[in-house]
């Protein structure tokens, strides 16, 4: 058995032209530190965008894609202020202060929380409360996968063009996306996390 662990955030924002896009920045993880992002169209078109053939590899091993693209892929991050440059995406959005569920996530230990075992007991849990959220589930290939959400703020702002198209205001996450087995929350947030992935 094999466990794969990325420390990082993931970021979910809806707009109003109905692409939604999920960005990951891992700072941790066996395959060192890098940002992919997952963009899913108004009809329903899902892209990745990876800056390298093993992040793709590795990813689209895991999550389902109509369609990837290699490319370079940066981050700029400036307090609560992140830049993402990468391909047709051009995003940047502003992070406020920690939502209702962040604060709940600072009582708990940062190992405790992360750990496989506390993913499972709190899965029926968000569930029911963030609306399609998921801790854990079966990803691509049989590998089992964990969220343990360590903190988590609400995104208050943002700016997103794709192919140069203004995308228009922050909205929703809705409808939830469709890569894997959970959508991010329906609110706009940056979840700091850790996520591991067993073979």
């Amino acid at each position: 058995m094999t466990r794969w662990r990325f420390d990082g955030e993931i970021t979910g924002l809806g707009t109003g032209s109905g692409v939604r896009i999920v960005v990951g920045h891992w700072s941790r993880s066996p395959l060192g530190e890098f940002t992919d992002v997952m963009v899913e169209l108004a009809d329903g078109h899902r892209v990745l965008l990876a800056p390298s053939e093993v992040v793709r590899d590795f990813v689209t091993a895991t999550y389902v894609f109509d369609e990837t693209v290699i490319a370079s892929v940066r981050c700029s991050r400036s307090g609560g202020s992140r830049t993402v440059e990468g391909g047709d995406l051009r995003v940047s959005f502003e992070l406020g202060a920690r939502t209702t569920l962040g604060r709940l996530l600072n009582l708990i230990p940062r190992a405790l929380a992360s750990a496989p075992w506390f993913c499972v007991v709190s899965d029926p849990i968000a569930r029911v409360v963030l609306r399609g959220v998921r801790t854990r589930g079966t990803a691509g290939n049989g590998r089992r996968e964990y969220y343990g959400a360590v903190d988590q703020r609400r995104v208050v702002g943002m700016s997103a063009s794709w192919r140069g198209r203004d995308l228009g205001a922050l909205q929703p996450v809705d409808p939830p996306v469709r890569f894997g087995f959970g959508s991010t929350p329906r609110t706009p947030a940056a979840t700091s996390i850790v996520t591991t992935i067993v073979d």
